[in-house]
C-alpha cells in the first residue's frame, strides 16, 4: 500500500491550496464588485437621471437633453418621431438594452412619462477601463503579494522543518549495531534549532544510547553464555562417557548414563538455538558452502541414541542432493531439532529423512497431531495434553523463527494416530554437478 506524503510534501500542498483559494476568492469578488457597479450603479443612475430630465422639462419645456462625453439622451413625443432615432435605438423598447458592436458597447436606458419616450445611451468603455484600472490592477498587486508572503512563508516552514527531517534521515540510516551519535549534534543539523528541536534531537540521543547499550550487552551475554553453559555440558558429557566405559555399573545406572547422554545432546542443540536467536540478525555466524546430505547424515548419527529400545528404523533417503552457501550451525539446529523431535513422538515404524534437489524432509510414523494441535505446534512450550514423552515444547518454534529468518519456508502436515512430515525448502539450493555450484570438485 503507498504510504501517504511526507510532512514537506503536505506543507506544499496545504499552500498550494491556500493560494489557490485566496486567489478564486479574490478574482470573484472584484468580478463581483465589477457586475454590482454596472448593473447596480449605473442602471440606477440612468434610471435617476431620467426622472431628474422629465421633472427639468417640466419646470422649463426647453430644457436640453444629457449630452456628455459618457451619455447623450433622444426624446421623442410620439411613435412617429422613432425612424429620426438612430437606426441601432428604433426598435428598443422601455427598459434597460446593451447595444454592442462597430467598436460600441452601450448600456441604453429608455422611459416613457407624459412629455414623450426618453433614449438615454451611456458609453460603458470608460467604466470598463476604471473597473480595470481600479479594480484588476489593485487585484493583481495583491495576488503579487500574497503569492510573495505565501512562498517566503513556505519557506521559512520548509527550513524551520529541516532540522527534523534531518534528524529522521539520520535515524532511517542508522545502523542499529552501530547507531551514529555525532550525527545528532545540533551543530550538525541544518536551518535554525529551536527548543522543540533540541528536545527530540536529545530524546533520540538518549534512545540511540540505550539501543548502543542493548547491543553491547546482548554480545556480551552470547559470548558468556555461549562459553559459560558449553563449558558445564561438555564436562558432564566427558563424565558420562567414562561411566559408560565403566564394566561394573548395573543395568539400571548404564540406562541412567545414556539417559544424562540424550539429556545433555539435547541442551546443547537447545543452547545452540538459543545463542543463534539471541543475536539481532544473521551476522556474524560462520558461512560456507556444503552438501546437505553430508550435514543431514551427521545429524542423524546424533540422534541415533534416541531410538536404541525402539522398534524404530531412522532411514535416510537420498532423492537428490544439492549444496548451500549459509551457516551449518543455524541447518544443524533446523535438521536436528526436527529429527528429535520425530525420534520422541515415534514409539515403532520408521522415521524417513528425504532429500530431493533443494528440500529437506522428515517423515515419521508417531504419534501424529490433530488439527487443533497442528494450529498451535508453533507457539512456544505448546504441548498435546495426552503427550507424556520428552521435549522442552520449543523445538519446532527454534525451527520456525530460524526458518522465517533464513528464507527456508517450513511446511508441517500431520494426521493423528498416523505421523508427521515436515519439509523445509531452501530457494537458494546450487544442484552439485551444474557447473556453477561451489561444491563441485576442482578439476586439475
Amino acid at each position: 500500500m503507498r504510504r501517504p506524503a511526507g510532512i514537506r510534501r503536505k506543507i506544499w500542498v496545504v499552500f498550494v491550496l491556500q493560494l489557490a483559494a485566496i486567489s478564486f476568492a479574490t478574482v470573484v469578488g472584484v468580478y463581483g464588485a465589477a457586475t454590482i457597479l454596472e448593473d447596480l450603479l449605473i442602471k440606477q443612475a440612468l434610471k435617476d437621471e431620467a426622472q431628474h430630465y422629465f421633472r427639468r422639462l417640466q419646470e422649463r419645456p426647453a430644457a436640453e437633453l444629457p449630452n456628455t462625453y459618457n451619455l447623450r439622451g433622444y426624446l421623442i413625443a410620439d411613435e412617429a418621431q422613432r425612424p429620426g432615432l438612430p437606426e441601432e435605438l428604433r426598435p428598443l423598447g422601455a427598459g434597460y438594452h446593451h447595444v454592442r458592436g462597430g467598436g460600441r458597447n452601450e448600456l441604453v436606458y429608455v422611459s416613457q412619462a407624459e412629455q414623450g419616450w426618453l433614449f438615454l445611451v451611456f458609453s460603458q468603455e470608460q467604466v470598463h477601463k476604471l473597473a480595470f484600472l481600479f479594480g484588476f490592477v489593485p487585484l493583481t498587486v495583491v495576488l503579487l503579494i500574497i503569492y510573495l508572503t505565501t512562498w517566503l512563508t513556505y519557506r521559512a516552514s520548509r527550513k524551520a522543518l529541516s532540522p527534523v527531517v534531518a534528524l529522521a534521515s539520520v535515524v532511517r540510516d542508522w545502523d542499529p549495531k552501530q547507531p551514529d551519535l555525532a550525527a545528532l549534534d545540533l551543530d550538525n543539523l541544518p536551518g535554525d534549532v529551536d527548543h522543540d528541536v533540541e528536545v527530540l534531537s536529545r530524546a533520540l540521543h538518549s534512545f540511540a544510547t540505550r539501543i548502543d547499550e542493548f547491543v553491547e550487552r546482548e554480545r556480551n551475554f552470547t559470548r558468556d553464555a555461549s562459553h559459560e553453559l558449553r563449558s558445564p555440558l561438555t564436562v558432564i558429557k566427558l563424565a558420562a562417557d567414562v561411566l559408560d566405559d565403566e564394566e561394573q555399573l548395573t543395568a539400571f545406572a548404564r540406562r541412567s548414563v545414556r539417559r544424562i547422554r540424550a539429556a545433555t545432546r539435547d541442551m546443547e542443540a537447545l543452547i545452540e538455538a538459543f545463542l543463534i536467536l539471541a543475536r539481532e540478525s544473521d551476522t556474524g555466524l560462520p558461512e560456507e558452502d556444503f552438501l546437505i546430505g553430508e550435514l543431514v547424515a551427521d545429524e542423524m548419527e546424533q540422534v541415533r541414541p534416541l531410538l536404541e529400545n525402539k522398534p524404530v528404523h531412522l532411514v535416510l533417503q537420498r532423492d537428490g542432493d544439492f549444496c548451500l552457501h549459509a551457516s551449518p550451525r543455524v541447518l544443524s539446529v533446523v535438521v536436528g531439532n526436527l529429527l528429535r523431535n520425530a525420534c520422541h513422538y515415534t514409539e515403532h515404524g520408521r522415521v524417513v529423512v528425504t532429500i530431493g534437489k533443494d528440500f529437506v524432509r522428515v517423515e515419521d510414523t508417531g504419534v501424529g497431531m490433530s488439527d487443533d494441535e497442528l494450529a498451535h505446534v508453533f507457539q512456544p512450550f505448546y504441548r498435546a495434553e495426552r503427550s507424556q514423552r520428552g521435549g522442552h515444547g520449543v523445538g519446532l518454534t527454534i525451527v520456525k523463527r530460524l526458518s522465517d529468518r533464513f528464507a527456508w519456508p517450513l511446511q508441517i502436515q500431520s494426521v493423528l494416530g498416523q505421523g508427521t512430515v515436515a519439509t523445509v525448502q531452501f530457494p537458494a539450493a546450487i544442484s552439485p554437478g551444474d557447473g556453477d555450484s561451489p561444491c563441485d570438485p576442482v578439476q586439475g
